[in-house]
């Protein structure tokens, strides 16, 4: 029979926690007892304001992005996400699961300057095309970031208000891709980067090719390394998992 007794003397009623060691308990945020969801009310991060890229020849950087942007939109505070070259395959649905999510997550907007193709690939897209899009992406990049720098970054922020009033956590997907490609210098990255206030937390995606030119610019760098992906084998993106 398990003891319930806790090191105070006092006796576990709730269920979930009787089989907890107290080692456990003790060592473990909320005393190991199981969290209930809460409504999700507007509220100001603490100690947001680095610079985080993400790359690599691995599957998983716009994931981990987006991951990080779902938690923070669960803290209450302000996300917004601006893809680049997000065009794909022919076997990728222009409606994707993560943006029926972030559609239904307070807090969380997004916006996507890509179309159908890849640059520099003979699929049937203009590279010319590609081109204007990173350019026009830019340049909304630099109205995010700048309108952010406008905002009260220390205070909450309306969740069903626009980018365009501000943002505590704002995501750069595939842009380093558009650096790799030759569609953006590394320059328009730096620029962004020292535009940045204080407390915007900011995280930058893409490229297969290491960003050097950002590790004394950036406060974290993950290279996403791939071992083995299925893709390999011919694998096309799936449904649920890809997109």
């Amino acid at each position: 029979m398990t003891d319930n007794t806790n090191a105070d003397g006092s006796k576990d009623t709730d269920s979930t926690t009787n089989t907890t060691p107290e080692s456990v308990r003790t060592n473990t945020p909320g005393r190991g007892i199981r969290p209930d969801a809460r409504t999700i009310e507007p509220d100001a991060p603490d100690e947001f304001g680095l610079v985080q890229v993400w790359w690599g020849d691995g599957k998983g950087k716009t994931t981990a992005a987006m991951g990080m942007g779902f938690r923070a939109a669960g803290h209450g505070y302000r996300v917004h996400m601006l893809q680049f070259l997000k065009g794909g395959a022919d076997s990728v649905e222009a409606v994707r699961g993560e943006y029926n999510a972030i559609a239904a997550m307070p807090g969380f907007s997004f916006e996507n300057l890509g179309h159908y193709g890849w640059a520099g690939m003979a699929d049937g897209s203009e590279d010319e095309d590609h081109a204007e899009q990173v350019a026009a992406g830019l340049e909304r990049a630099r109205e995010l970031v700048d309108a952010a720098a406008d905002a009260d970054l220390t205070s909450p922020l309306d969740l069903d208000g626009t980018p365009e009033d501000g943002v505590h956590f704002l995501i750069f997907d595939e842009i380093l891709y558009a650096v790799a490609m030759g569609l953006l210098d590394e320059s328009d990255v730096l620029d962004l980067i020292d535009r940045k206030p204080d407390h915007l937390e900011l995280v930058l995606t893409g490229s297969h090719d290491e960003p050097t030119y950002l590790h004394d610019a950036a406060d974290l760098v993950t290279n996403v390394r791939k071992v083995k992906h299925p893709i390999d084998s011919g694998q096309r993106a799936r449904k649920g998992t890809e997109y």
